[in-house]
């Protein structure tokens, strides 16, 4: 009877550590919704023919910058491509994704920051979804230029992979994230769609339908960009 007691208190626990993990991802994935939605709404925030030159959007809700003397950031996020051969379809299902990176100088305290990255081809975005990718080194990344400014942008930001983007305090910005890593989260898939699933076949092949979590995530970028201008 003891061990009967055992098996089932332990199966309790693993199944209670397993919502628990679901949540803390369908919550990631609805705050990306909302990060992509308000930041969309503006006009002066992304360039509108960039976010439509873009094969892929990632959304980092909440990421915390937080240490004293030595620095470091670390987040959770989606990222979702255009589907179809050449990136022309609607916005696929989203992969979580984890941003890790370091930085040092003097930090006191802590900040959430939501970030906003497009890719911009296909070789940074077949990077990122199958195996850890070094902005800076593995892809050339740039911060991205806001609103009119695309105009302005250097021959260097336009050729980058990946274009950056920041809102911290209602402030949004280009910002520069070299240095830092980015690779799929398959804990967090397995997590969110109950098996375990390449970030690549989630993205790019369809291999599962998007979880009612990415409503709003998908129906702002397929109404606000639904077809690639390349």
């Amino acid at each position: 009877m003891k061990k009967i007691s055992v098996f089932v208190v332990a199966a309790l626990f693993l199944a209670t550590c397993s919502f628990a993990d679901n949540k803390k991802d369908v919550d990631r994935v609805e705050n990306a919704g909302k990060v992509m939605s308000e930041i969309l709404s503006v006009p002066e925030d992304v360039p509108q023919d960039l976010l439509d030159k873009a094969d892929c959007v990632i959304v980092l809700p909440s990421v915390v910058k937080a240490a004293f003397i030595v620095g470091g950031s670390y987040g959770r996020g989606v990222m979702t491509c255009r589907t179809g051969e050449n990136f022309n379809g609607k916005w696929s299902a989203p992969s979580m994704i984890a941003l890790e990176g370091g930085s040092f100088g003097l930090q006191i305290g802590g900040q959430a920051t939501d970030f906003v990255l497009l890719v911009m081809n296909d070789r940074g975005a077949q990077g990122i979804l199958t195996s850890k990718v070094k902005l800076g080194a593995d892809a050339s990344a740039a911060a991205g230029p806001k609103g009119r400014e695309v105009s302005a942008a250097t021959d260097a930001t336009m050729r980058a992979e990946i274009l950056s983007y920041s809102r911290a305090r209602g402030v949004f910005a280009g910002v520069s994230l070299e240095g830092s890593t980015l690779r799929p989260d398959n804990d967090g898939n397995k997590n969110l769609y109950g098996k375990e699933l390449p970030a690549k076949d989630i993205v790019l092949k369809g291999a599962v339908p998007p979880p009612p979590a990415a409503k709003l995530l998908l129906e702002t970028l397929n109404k606000k960009s639904p077809k690639h201008k390349s």
